[in-house]
């Protein structure tokens, strides 16, 4: 789309230069209204209940707060407590052919990690919705899903590493688990311990916001 602009810019201004005087205002004005461009992404947020507003009225989430901060672009939330990275696999077509994202957010893992799913097959199904994601057009933001060392260090080590190598190996933008700094915080936390509670969601907003204009830029 950049490039789009650029050649527009480029031939506004040679038309600038073969014109009458009415004809180059009427040029110039065009040129500045495209000057700062504000282009309009799609956003499709694929995640678990971390992104799905668990445990409170989903206007009160991280991806209802990010929305009014974000009013140039489109975001779909599509995300499912719940969700694995099977199930959300198995959504994932349908959502790309009826959404045409321009980023596609996807945050998943983690109830793979709750049920000790293979670090193996979570790589594979993490690695085929991003395949799917980048053969439609989109670019892929990955959340970062980290496990407690509680199941144990040898798995814990492997499943926080696939995240990792998958930065590596494709052409993604990874960002560090949201919920890093706040699980530790009690008071930010919801009585199971796992989910962030209305009192984190901004936090959350703020962190996952640049994020998202990282990978809408690129």
């Amino acid at each position: 789309m950049a490039r789009l602009f650029a050649l527009f810019s480029l031939k506004i201004r040679s038309f600038i230069c073969h014109r009458s005087v009415k004809q180059k205002v009427i040029a110039v004005s065009i040129l500045c209204l495209t000057a700062a461009p504000t282009f309009a992404d799609t956003i499709l947020i694929l995640g678990d209940s971390l992104s799905a507003s668990y445990g409170m009225p989903e206007n009160e989430g991280w991806v209802a707060k990010l929305k009014p901060e974000l009013t140039q672009h489109t975001i779909i939330n599509a995300s499912v407590s719940g969700e694995t990275t099977a199930g959300g696999l198995r959504r994932l077509p349908k959502l790309l052919e009826s959404n045409d994202p321009d980023v596609v957010f996807i945050e998943l893992g983690g109830n793979d990690g709750l049920r000790g799913f293979s670090p193996t097959k979570l790589k594979s199904n993490l690695t085929k919705l991003i395949k799917l994601s980048l053969e439609s057009g989109a670019k892929v933001l990955l959340s970062e899903v980290v496990v407690p060392p509680n199941y144990g260090p040898r798995y814990s080590k492997s499943f926080n590493q696939v995240y990792h190598q998958l930065e590596d190996k494709e052409d993604i933008t990874l960002m560090p688990f949201f919920m890093m700094d706040i699980a530790p915080h009690k008071e930010l936390m919801q009585r199971d311990g796992i989910h962030p509670n209305a009192a984190a969601q901004q936090k959350i907003t703020d962190f996952v916001k640049p994020w998202i204009e990282k990978a809408v830029l690129q």
